[in-house]
């Protein structure tokens, strides 16, 4: 059964910072091509950044600027979301995806590219 788990959305101060993870399981994590999106009640799902399979390419929005990094382990079945200088418009839910087969060195932007998804972790900054 594939599995996408998200963990480490909490509650955060402005400026603070949070990592968050995402466990894949049951296919082979190192032929995908991940992603990070959110969304917030009422809005359509916004992409946050991507990563190629084996990490070498990253893409991330715009509205990112440098606060954000994404990684991989895939030792470990695992990419990675660090968020430094949080703001209040941070806050939605964080959704991980992934892209099985991927074409090497390639990053994904759009949601309807990406097959699996986990069930969200929620990031909450507050003023």
């Amino acid at each position: 059964q594939v599995q996408l788990v998200e963990s480490g959305g909490s509650l955060v101060q402005t400026g603070g910072s949070l990592r968050l993870s995402c466990v894949v399981s049951g296919y082979t994590f190192s032929s995908s091509a991940m992603g990070w999106f959110r969304q917030v009640p009422g809005k359509e799902r916004e992409f946050v950044a991507s990563i190629s399979r084996h990490g070498d390419y990253t893409t991330y929005a715009n509205f990112v600027n440098d606060r954000f990094t994404v990684s991989r382990d895939n030792a470990r079945n695992t990419v990675f979301l660090e968020m430094n200088s949080l703001k209040p418009e941070d806050t939605a839910v964080y959704y991980c995806a992934a892209k099985p087969s991927a074409t090497a060195d390639h990053t994904y932007s759009l949601p309807s590219s990406y097959d699996l998804w986990g069930q969200g972790t929620q990031v909450t900054v507050s003023s």
